[in-house]
């Protein structure tokens, strides 16, 4: 089904757009989360080697174990910070780009039909889930915010999306 172009708004005049870009907390950069890790690894290593002089040769293998898991933490914990998720909503739609370790993903709704939903959590220590639903289909979002930023992406959505057949001005 193709659409022509909209005839109510004057020539000249772009649709108004607007996008909300939600990233995961990372409070460590690549080269901060190198020193980390790097620093650890020396005080460490230092009194593992000081402990191993001494005769205490099996201090060695565990002080490297310790800094092969923290290392692992680190990369894991830079991994999942780099997730973003950025909400394009336009007069005709609503669309979802998920970026994350498993690449790329686009999710595109129809906006008269979009409802933003917050699940509530299945067991009381769960957080609740913001569930943008068309059509059948539905796509989480904000995963990674606090239950307050969570609930407040909620309300700014449900102003900026509209009921289900209401599309509000976007301004």
């Amino acid at each position: 089904m193709t659409q022509g172009p909209a005839t109510d708004r004057p020539a000249g005049v772009e649709p108004q757009v607007r996008r909300l870009v939600l990233t995961a907390p990372c409070a460590l950069t690549p080269s901060t989360a190198r020193w980390f890790v790097g620093s650890v690894a020396a005080a460490t290593l230092s009194v593992a080697g000081f402990f191993t002089l001494q005769g205490f040769w099996p201090v060695l293998p565990f002080a490297g174990l310790e800094i092969a898991l923290l290392s692992w933490a680190v990369r894991v914990s830079m991994r999942d910070g780099a997730r973003r998720q950025t909400i394009t909503i336009t007069p005709d739609s609503v669309t979802i780009e998920r970026q994350d370790a498993r690449g790329n993903r686009l999710s595109v709704f129809p906006r008269h039909w979009v409802r933003v939903k917050l699940h509530a959590p299945l067991a009381a220590l769960h957080p609740q889930r913001l569930i943008l639903e068309s059509q059948g289909r539905s796509c989480e979002v904000g995963e990674f915010l606090t239950e307050d930023e969570r609930r407040g992406l909620a309300v700014r959505l449900k102003q900026l999306v509209g009921n289900m057949n209401e599309s509000p001005a976007l301004g």
